[in-house]
């Protein structure tokens, strides 16, 4: 099939999944087209210029979406700064010394609000367009989906949520796919989402017990970790979780194939024992174009998770805070 046949067709599905979304009516893909036109275009404007600078900061993007939907719905409560009287999400296990962009988020707002003329565009919403442009930016046209939008800012946000809510990278499978189901995702959004992990890098910390301690991986690939993430010491030293950490592509999968998953939450995904996990992960190895189509409608089923819309909520002037009345 011609490629940009194939490119037309992924746009098609992801459209087709969103119309029939059940959480579409809350959410809609030209939410700013009357109100701020201008707003989309700024926010890709500022993620290509802030990739351009620093690749990495594609990843940290995605993952501030992923860490936001998963801790009561996406609804920016991951950006509030912690105070005197309030502890916010950012403090929390998973969170803290972990997720980044926060300054980036901050241009978008500042840029946005400027060409909009007045606060209309959400924290939360900012999360989910950097997240697509990020993918799209660092993967090509094929990974461009639609994303539904009109969400608001929560006016709180919890430590304990956090810490209970968020995957850490020690799970097995079946507590991956129970987390995964307490939020509405099924076992197919679980092996596609942590497709995310295509681009970025994890800290010693979070795989140095696989490296050491797992049997299910390659053992070359372990000691090569081993030179950058010691038994002791290093936990902040960084590795790739796949061997194009600046490009959105299947290579992901392909390592899983190989044993050479970096966090032990990925390698569960692939066992070599015939299961569905496994018949994904083989699927996207060889796809790239199923691998994008079926990125983009569990990204917007994700995104999807509980937001606040209507009268809930705020529009925050300052991501890292609520408003004050």
């Amino acid at each position: 099939m011609d490629s940009h046949i194939q490119f037309y067709l992924v746009i098609f599905m992801v459209t087709v999944a969103t119309v029939l979304s059940p959480a579409v009516a809350k959410l809609t893909p030209n939410y700013y087209d009357r109100i701020c036109p201008k707003a989309l275009p700024i926010i890709k404007s500022v993620v290509k210029q802030a990739i351009y600078r620093e690749p990495r900061i594609g990843a940290s993007l995605l993952r501030l979406h992923f860490h936001d939907c998963f801790v009561n719905g996406c609804d920016a409560s991951v950006l509030l700064d912690d105070t005197p009287t309030f502890r916010g999400e950012k403090t929390a296990f998973p969170n803290i010394n972990s997720i980044r962009g926060f300054e980036v988020v901050d241009q978008i707002k500042a840029a946005v609000t400027k060409a909009c003329r007045r606060d209309v565009v959400s924290c939360a919403d900012i999360l989910a367009i950097a997240a697509r442009d990020s993918v799209a930016i660092l993967g090509g046209n094929q990974y461009w989906y639609q994303v539904l939008l009109g969400r608001r800012d929560a006016r709180n946000a919890s430590w304990d949520a956090a810490n209970a809510n968020l995957p850490p990278p020690f799970f097995n499978f079946s507590q991956l796919i129970t987390n995964f189901n307490s939020h509405g995702l099924n076992l197919k959004d679980l092996v596609v989402l942590s497709g995310g992990h295509t681009i970025g890098f994890a800290k010693c910390a979070t795989f140095r017990d696989r490296i050491f301690n797992d049997t299910n991986i390659d053992t070359t690939f372990a000691a090569n970790l081993q030179k950058t993430c010691p038994r002791i010491g290093g936990d902040n030293n960084l590795a790739p979780f796949d061997s194009t950490p600046k490009k959105v592509d299947t290579a992901y999968y392909t390592s899983l194939l190989y044993k050479r998953g970096l966090l032990h939450s990925d390698q569960e995904l692939f066992k070599g024992d015939g299961s569905q996990s496994d018949n994904l992960v083989l699927k996207y190895s060889k796809d790239s174009y199923a691998f994008a189509k079926d990125f983009g409608v569990s990204m917007i089923k994700m995104g999807n998770l509980k937001p606040l819309t209507g009268k809930k909520g705020e529009i925050r002037c300052n991501c890292r805070k609520v408003n004050s009345y």
